[in-house]
């Protein structure tokens, strides 16, 4: 009994961990912005930095695979990296620019709102009154914290340009998701996390050497490589290690309850380390969002 409730708080550490993990990336996009480097070069270090790490994971998960992908499925594999990781990603990093790290995690969180409205436009599930409702408040809370970041952030255009840009990475992150779970269950969670990856990396490479100078690499400020290695580390792998660990550990059900933290906690380490203001109005639009999004995992579960 004492071991199991240690394997759950093991687990619940983690998964906390892991939640705060991928809420530190805003943060340290904001911190390397400070050094004149732009969205382009950034996405490219991160993503050379990431690559060898999710090149050795599918290695070991294609050494555990009882069956080898087919061209379908590595078609599959490029598809979902393009949409998960390279297009969501790049959005994410253009739009903050933009707005407050805040502001990027709470409309980023408004993701499972994407996946229901699609998965009732294009596969026939049904949304319920009280989802709407649900989805309503999450879109009222959004407006509130845009007004927040209205008088603190930026001219108006600019916070609505940036915004749109977090939202359309939702939007690329809720497809990746339905298109996740047409195959991971065929395929095995950590071989599509590895290739789709790996692909979103190659993806992010390719646009920078179209778009910019491969010698600007090698030319931005030793903070940008610094705070391209602490994503890579505390904001990449080492949260899709540890969300995936905790999922063996304690289930889904709760890991996904402790990413609510998310908002939350990029608020507070908004505030802590960019010295970004907390308002009422950016207090109460979290507490709308985050209230909206665990009814509609309520409901879905």
């Amino acid at each position: 009994m004492g071991q199991a409730v240690g394997g759950f708080g093991v687990g619940l550490m983690l998964a906390v961990a892991g939640a705060a993990g991928f809420s530190f990336k805003a943060i340290l996009v904001k911190l390397a912005y400070q050094y004149r480097v732009d969205a382009e070069t950034l996405l490219a270090l991160r993503m050379a930095f990431s690559l060898p790490f999710f090149l050795v994971m599918g290695w070991l998960a294609a050494k555990r695979a009882e069956r080898a992908l087919t061209a379908r499925d590595w078609v599959w594999m490029a598809g979902l990296g393009l949409f998960g990781y390279y297009l969501a990603s790049y959005l994410d990093f253009l739009g903050l620019d933009y707005i407050s790290a805040a502001l990027e995690r709470l409309i980023l969180f408004l993701y499972p709102t994407v996946v229901i409205v699609l998965s009732a436009l294009f596969l026939g599930k049904p949304v319920t009154r009280g989802m709407l409702a649900a989805m309503l408040l999450s879109y009222l809370g959004i407006a509130l914290a845009i007004g927040h970041d209205l008088e603190v952030s930026g001219p108006a255009r600019e916070v609505a340009l940036g915004s749109v840009l977090v939202f359309g990475s939702a939007v690329c992150y809720a497809l990746y998701l339905m298109g996740n779970g047409q195959v991971v269950g065929r395929l095995g969670s950590a071989r599509v996390t590895a290739y789709a990856s790996s692909f979103a990396c190659f993806f992010s490479l390719a646009q920078f050497v179209a778009l910019r100078p491969l010698g600007l690499l090698a030319e931005q400020a030793w903070q940008v490589y610094a705070y391209a290695g602490l994503m890579t580390v505390f904001s990449t792998v080492a949260p899709v290690w540890m969300v995936s660990e905790a999922i063996r550990r304690i289930g889904a059900g709760p890991v996904s309850l402790t990413g609510m933290l998310a908002p939350a906690i990029t608020m507070l380490l908004g505030w802590w380390i960019l010295d970004e203001a907390i308002g009422p109005y950016q207090l109460a639009g979290m507490a709308m969002v985050v209230a909206g999004i665990a009814v509609m995992a309520r409901g879905r579960g």
